[in-house]
């Protein structure tokens, strides 16, 4: 199943555009693309601006900072440097997702896949382009499914 914000109701609700809200290290999230895009910015007021945002708004917002964080490879949460490809951002990442995991919107959508395989077609593979890569997204929805299913 290719997710996407442009496909069909499940996977267009696992995008990381779809607005499920939740809180993440006490942060208010409207959807896991703005808290993507947030990590772009060193600044955390900016950050947790970027987080109440959604979809394109959310892209669009982190496009500005791409230039900056690929050329250091540098990311940040609440002010603190992270580098890219570091273990300290995959669980980041990790713990993203599993406060994104406890909407309750989001679980439907991700247990309505069943057993099918995921991917994103439109997601980039290197670490270096992207602040998340293809099979970072979609190992990471396996995961929470397969933790779901098991109840």
């Amino acid at each position: 199943m290719d997710i996407g914000s442009g496909q069909a109701w499940p996977s267009n609700a696992l995008s990381n555009f779809a607005p499920h809200g939740f809180f993440f290290d006490g942060v208010e999230c409207a959807s896991m693309e703005g808290l993507l895009q947030s990590f772009k910015f060193d600044k955390f007021h900016i950050q947790v601006e970027v987080c109440k945002l959604v979809g394109i708004k959310a892209k669009r917002r982190g496009q500005k900072r791409n230039k900056a964080w690929k050329s250091k490879q540098m990311l940040w949460w609440k002010g603190e440097p992270i580098l890219r490809q570091s273990q300290e951002y995959q669980d980041l990442l990790d713990r993203a997702y599993a406060a994104l995991a406890k909407n309750k919107n989001f679980q439907k959508a991700l247990l309505a896949t069943g057993n099918a395989r995921l991917v994103h077609t439109i997601g980039r593979s290197k670490m270096a382009e992207t602040v998340l890569t293809e099979r970072e997204f979609c190992s990471r929805l396996e995961k929470i499914r397969a933790q779901l299913q098991q109840g």
